[in-house]
């Protein structure tokens, strides 16, 4: 049975930073492309970050590159994504996702999904 479980997000002012884990079970990190994606209210799920299954190449969206990084702890089988410099406009919630496609930019790219952790920066 596959389990992605986030963590580390909560209440952050604006410039603020937050590390969010996603610890997996069922599936090795080392082998899925990892990814982040958030969900705003009313808004479709958008992708922020992902990696590649061999670390090859990471990922970000145009709105989190240069503030976000994504890392993953093979041995911990954990993905991390680092914010800082956080924005009104990154509230959501946070969802972890694993997929086994060549792709990983999308959601259709990912068949493994956590039930996310809430971001909230304050202005």
């Amino acid at each position: 049975q596959v389990q992605l479980v986030e963590s580390g997000g909560g209440l952050v002012q604006a410039g603020g930073s937050l590390r969010l884990s996603c610890v997996a079970s069922g599936v090795t990190v080392s082998n899925y492309n990892m990814g982040w994606f958030r969900q705003a209210p009313g808004k479709e799920r958008e992708f922020v970050s992902g990696i590649r299954w061999n670390g090859a190449a990471t990922s970000y969206s145009d709105s989190v590159e240069d503030r976000f990084t994504i890392a993953r702890d093979s041995a911990a089988n954990t993905v991390y994504l680092r914010m800082n410099s956080l924005k009104p406009e990154d509230t959501a919630v946070y969802y972890c996702a694993a997929g086994s496609g060549y792709w990983f930019t999308r959601t259709s790219d990912y068949d493994y999904w956590g039930q996310g952790t809430q971001v909230t920066v304050s202005s």
